[in-house]
């Protein structure tokens, strides 16, 4: 049920509350069907007969989806909810059995920036996997970082030699560090290859996908290409040598040890920039909840930067859904030959 409210508000853009009750210590007692009705009593004198009311875990924790609360504040509605339960409750509980419930209260969708990151309570559906997919997530695990150790080893002479290449041919550090969302929003250090030189800010990238993001923004044709791409892509910071390693996609070689660290996985979507995520309307959030950022995916083999942004956030959505290790094996074999073809790669 928590899915399906998400998915319509992603639709009608009307939130709701999601109220937790935790009661397991109050339920275990002797009288806990007594206790148990009590509480439902006082849950159905107040909320509505649209609002959800079920187990949100069986046994211990009852939960209410107050459903379209409009455009109030969230903060706000769930105070008024709070103050309005403890008053029903005090009519029928003992003072010695409220203070032995828990009330919560999660407002979707969440301000993750302020946040910090999703609120999981929301997502039971996505954390609960059944054993089939926790294994298959386990084995996915192990292939990052058997795959992500295996190239920082084999290709620890390329990577020095761009690090030289890097020093000789401008100023500046070697990695290029910024700040990407991940899984649930959890940020962590992106590392790159520095292809630009170092300094200004990032207001043209920055409006450059606020209009791709929004479908106004117009795709470019560079010099010389018949495909139209989808990209920023001549910033006039970017220097020469990091021309040819963005083309090259050597630039991207770093990110194996934020595979190593957890953090990304060798196949899924890419991760966002904050304030690319700012512009980000509902239900494109749901490209980071299901499976970690990755170094490639299919859109990298789909297209790259000649897809619309839609596109690749519906390719995005198709790979959550279904992955698999036999699709992520499928889709490394692809990626030498999108890098090499270099359609979209700039």
């Amino acid at each position: 049920m928590l899915a399906l409210e998400r998915e319509r508000t992603e639709r009608s853009r009307r939130r709701f509350v999601l109220m937790l009750l935790e009661a397991d210590n109050l339920l275990r007692g002797g009288n806990n069907e007594q206790t148990l009705g009590k509480v439902l009593e006082s849950l159905h004198h107040s909320t509505q007969e649209t609002d959800v009311k079920g187990w949100y875990k069986a046994g211990s924790v009852i939960g209410v989806i107050y459903t379209e609360i409009g455009a109030a504040d969230g903060r706000s509605v769930a105070y008024d909810l709070l103050s309005k339960i403890l008053e029903v409750l005090g009519r029928t509980l003992s003072i010695e059995q409220i203070n032995q419930i828990r009330l919560s209260y999660h407002v979707f969708p969440e301000d993750w920036e302020s946040g910090g990151s999703a609120d999981l309570a929301l997502y039971p559906d996505l954390l609960n996997e059944p054993a089939g997919k926790r294994a298959a997530r386990a084995l996915k695990r192990c292939m990052d970082v058997v795959g992500s150790l295996a190239a920082l080893i084999l290709l620890a002479p390329v990577l020095a030699a761009i690090a030289v290449a890097i020093k000789l041919t401008s100023r500046g550090p070697v990695l290029f560090q910024q700040t990407r969302m991940g899984l649930f929003g959890r940020k962590f250090t992106f590392l790159k290859f520095r292809s630009m030189h170092p300094g200004g800010d990032d207001s043209v990238h920055e409006e450059y996908v606020k209009r791709l993001i929004s479908g106004s923004g117009d795709c470019e044709q560079p010099a010389g290409r018949e495909q139209v791409a989808y990209k920023l892509t001549n910033h006039p910071r970017v220097t020469p040598l990091g021309r040819f390693l963005r083309r090259t996609s050597l630039d991207e070689l770093p990110q194996f040890y934020n595979v190593l660290k957890g953090e990304m996985s060798l196949v899924g979507p890419r991760p966002p920039i904050p304030y690319e995520f700012r512009h980000y309307d509902l239900w494109h959030r749901r490209r980071l909840l299901a499976v970690r950022p990755g170094i490639t995916g299919l859109w990298q083999v789909e297209g790259r930067s000649r897809m619309k942004f839609e596109d690749m956030v519906r390719l995005d959505l198709t790979y959550a859904s279904s992955w698999s290790l036999w699709m992520d094996v499928k889709i490394l074999f692809r990626t030498p030959g999108a890098v090499l073809d270099r359609s979209g790669a700039y």
